[in-house]
């Protein structure tokens, strides 16, 4: 046999495992495992995981919320900031009444177990303001909870705040109310972004004259990314490193450009806003400021990403016309994926949302529960890759979910409420 022959018999079957193998590979990551975390409280009917960590613990909000459960401008009666973790929950407490409420933004979670949100005081908020957004208007303040305790980190000088993400070396970013009235809506106070390293709150500068910001996501570099804007909108999304802001690309509209995590890398994940400003789309920047985009699923409205790993894989959620969660997605190699596709058809939850990947490519977020005893509430979920055949997907077999009737001033509501760009409209 030739030299050449030889080789050839032998580079062939060593191509064809690999291919083989690099298939196979390929199918583990579109098929998930997914567990039903449940929720904190049996009388409570609604929780997402906001935060996952490489160890596949979960911090999750945990509540009541009225009815439509699954709209985006729904109240919440009741809430808690949870962990979960192997399928325990640890409920972290709140700084107010015992029976008082604590909640969580994306993000909160670290390596070590150490997590950050915002809870309620027990004293009333001067200005009326509602930040915690249970309906109590008590002074909602930013936590770090760390060995079993939770403690309040510092505003900069008003009454309010929210801590969204913590790093693993323990610094943490998010907004703080000052002592100055926002003069794009009164009497409520200006927010600013802020860095909390051990305990000092540090605000993060803001772009031309805007006097609102927010900082949601954080690096291990200390990378911070959030947005900067006013009252009402969320003008400009932002990376701040080395106590500067940079502007990252929009697509030219003028409000919903928002930041909300940052990899290791570099890579970040939002939204931007549409040039004609009818909606948004799914935003991936690049460290060198490539900006990426991608719109809804089909039938959906509107796209945010939210969750980025060191491997760049992304996920997010889609919304409806109605403001309602339709479906979390994954986002890799280019392609927008529904979770719920690569979910075998017998599991009891469909995915309307995801909000983090780790680095095991584990994704969590909350889902639907479409069977057994908790049919129609809103569980969180963690859905692990797997090596197997789903056969039907839970795409084909829950075909819809229920809608609601927002009212016509729902917009209104919602700014005499909250006032929109603190929640990043």
């Amino acid at each position: 046999m030739s030299t050449l022959r030889q080789l050839r018999n032998f580079w062939i079957p060593w191509i064809t495992t690999i291919v083989l193998a690099c298939f196979s590979d390929a199918v583990a990551q579109v098929s998930y495992k997914i567990t039903d975390l449940g929720t904190n409280n049996s009388k409570d009917n609604f929780s997402m995981a906001m935060g996952l960590n490489n160890q596949g613990w979960a911090e999750n909000m945990d509540g009541f919320v009225n009815p439509p459960i699954n709209n985006l401008f729904t109240t919440v009666a009741r809430g808690r900031a949870v962990i979960n973790v192997d399928g325990l929950n640890i409920d972290l407490g709140t700084l107010g009444k015992p029976d008082g409420n604590s909640w969580i933004n994306w993000g909160g979670i670290n390596e070590r177990g150490e997590a950050v949100g915002m809870s309620e005081t027990a004293d009333l908020d001067p200005n009326g303001e509602d930040i915690c957004g249970f309906g109590t208007h008590l002074t909602c303040v930013p936590f770090l909870w760390k060995k079993g305790h939770m403690s309040a980190l510092p505003t900069v000088g008003g009454n309010n705040g929210q801590a969204s993400a913590i790093n693993n070396r323990g610094e943490v970013v998010g907004f703080a109310e000052t002592a100055n009235t926002d003069p794009t809506c009164p009497p409520s106070p200006t927010i600013l972004p802020v860095l909390w390293e051990k305990g000092h709150a540090q605000p993060l500068p803001l772009v031309g004259t805007d006097p609102d910001g927010f900082a949601n996501g954080i690096n291990d570099r200390g990378q911070a990314v959030g947005y900067s804007g006013n009252c009402s909108f969320a003008t400009h999304a932002v990376m701040w490193k080395n106590n500067t802001a940079s502007v990252l690309k929009d697509l030219g509209g003028t409000r919903s450009n928002v930041a909300y995590v940052i990899n290791n890398q570099g890579q970040i994940a939002g939204k931007v806003r549409s040039a004609d400003d009818s909606h948004y789309v799914a935003a991936l920047w690049q460290p060198d400021g490539t900006l990426t985009i991608h719109e809804p699923l089909p039938g959906d409205l509107d796209a945010f990403a939210t969750g980025i790993n060191n491997r760049g894989q992304v996920v997010g959620n889609d919304f409806d016309s109605n403001f309602n969660w339709t479906h979390g997605f994954i986002w890799q190699n280019g392609v927008m994926t529904d979770i719920n596709t690569l979910i075998s058809g017998d599991s009891n939850l469909s995915v309307i949302s995801a909000s983090n990947i780790n680095d095991r490519g584990q994704i969590s977020g909350m889902a639907w529960v479409v069977s057994g005893p908790h049919t129609g509430d809103i569980h969180a979920y963690l859905a692990t890759p797997v090596q197997a055949s789903i056969g039907t997907s839970m795409a084909d077999v829950v075909r819809t979910l229920p809608k609601s009737n927002l009212p016509a001033n729902v917009d209104k509501q919602v700014l005499q409420r909250f006032g929109r760009g603190r929640f990043e409209q």
